[in-house]
């Protein structure tokens, strides 16, 4: 059959990240705003994947449309299912990270061993187009897991975060210059991508207290989604990305040569990882806010301040959509729904997240009074071991501060 995917040019990569930042921003608002839960939303976007998947399979050719709506929904689909682990199975990220870099492993290791190829110019066969979407969807959760490792570690803001990824990804494309093995240098970058579009659209939705331009998940996805849908009518008309046919084999003396250059190279990609390696290591070991330090600072303000003092000078609607969420994770916590509460509260996080920028400037004191309650309930669900009495108590003091 004819090659199944595009040509790897400039636009490619464009599109590329601008699919992760709309995957991650849109499942972000839908988990939120409309209210249905991290596990429900990876359920709804597991379907929508296998809907998009059969599309993209039945596709007798590349079709740009079909292509990149597969890439959002991979990429969505990939990050929800590390979210999962992480906020509701309690699974620490270095071991997810190891996790999923293990998976990819077998995967390029089972596809080479039958197919004695990774390059996405060989995509001709239907073996290796499931094995290409099958790596696909594991590099997003691979890249997610790392990315937020990443954050864990250094403590960074949004804005900052983007610098990691997109310094890592210079470097490949200055290894792959210089002969680094093009297949290599093609996946390592494709995992990078993942961080690196999340963190634009954290730094695009973010509160500007957090480092970021304040949009909001609804405008950030607008934004980009828009931009996607150009970028994909360009590409549907120049076909300025479709690959006419494979690239011949060299000769055995010219393989040979970009062999033992790109061996060579492998040195080089070491050395990139030991930088970005110990780089991470001075981050974590820089002073920075922790979850606990976030937690602990705001107690002095508890005192100082009554419930309806911390309600008063924001809008009812909001405080009332707060104590909604937080009502539902109490009595999940009550039924004794661990896994249910878990996935609930993170609906709490992302939607005060979100209004930092509307409510803060109202009342600094009313907020860090709130923000500090939260953080509270976050820690109390979040823990190692949670202690059902704490995590109650955590909760009827935010109920009873909410009003």
């Amino acid at each position: 059959m004819l090659n199944k995917v595009p040509e790897v040019t400039i636009w490619f990569w464009i599109i590329k990240i601008l699919c992760t930042t709309v995957g991650e921003s849109f499942a972000d608002w839908i988990n939120m705003n409309l209210g249905v839960g991290l596990v429900n939303t990876a359920l709804i976007f597991t379907g929508a994947l296998a809907a998009v998947l059969a599309w993209q399979l039945s596709a007798a050719r590349y079709i740009p449309f079909v292509y990149w709506l597969t890439v959002v929904v991979v990429s969505v689909t990939g990050t929800l299912y590390t979210d999962i682990l992480t906020d509701s199975q309690g699974v620490p990220l270095a071991l997810s990270s190891t996790a999923f870099a293990g998976v990819l492993a077998v995967v390029f290791g089972v596809w080479y061993v039958r197919e004695r190829t990774l390059s996405v110019h060989s995509i001709t066969t239907r073996p290796r187009e499931l094995f290409y979407w099958l790596a696909v969807l594991v590099t997003f959760a691979l890249g997610t897991a790392t990315g937020d490792w990443t954050l864990e570690l250094t403590g960074w803001t949004a804005g900052v975060s983007v610098l990691l990824p997109l310094g890592l990804i210079v470097a490949i494309i200055v290894g792959w210059r210089l002969g680094a093995n093009a297949v290599l240098s093609f996946w390592l970058a494709y995992i990078l991508t993942r961080p690196l579009g999340a963190n634009l659209g954290d730094w695009f939705g973010s509160p500007g207290g957090d480092g970021g331009l304040g949009l909001g998940t609804a405008l950030t996805s607008v934004i980009f989604l828009v931009a996607i849908l150009a970028t994909v009518v360009y590409l549907t008309l120049s076909r300025s990305d479709v690959i006419a046919a494979q690239d011949p084999t060299g000769s055995p003396r010219a393989l040979n040569r970009a062999t033992a250059r790109e061996r060579g190279m492998l040195a080089y990609y070491a050395v990139v990882a030991v930088a970005a390696a110990a780089l991470l290591v001075w981050a974590h070991q820089q002073p920075h806010a922790t979850p606990t330090g976030e937690e602990d600072t705001p107690a002095p303000v508890t005192s100082q301040i009554t419930p309806q003092e911390a309600t008063s000078p924001f809008p009812a609607a909001e405080i009332a959509k707060f104590r909604t969420i937080t009502a539902d994770t109490l009595a999940k916590v009550n039924a004794g729904d661990q896994r249910a509460a878990t996935s609930r509260v993170k609906d709490l996080e992302t939607a005060w997240d979100d209004d930092q920028s509307t409510l803060e400037p109202k009342s600094e004191k009313a907020w860090n009074f709130l923000d500090g309650q939260i953080d509270q309930v976050l820690k109390a669900l979040r823990a190692p071991h949670p202690d059902k009495a704490g995590e109650v108590n955590a909760l009827n003091t935010l109920l009873t501060s909410l009003g």
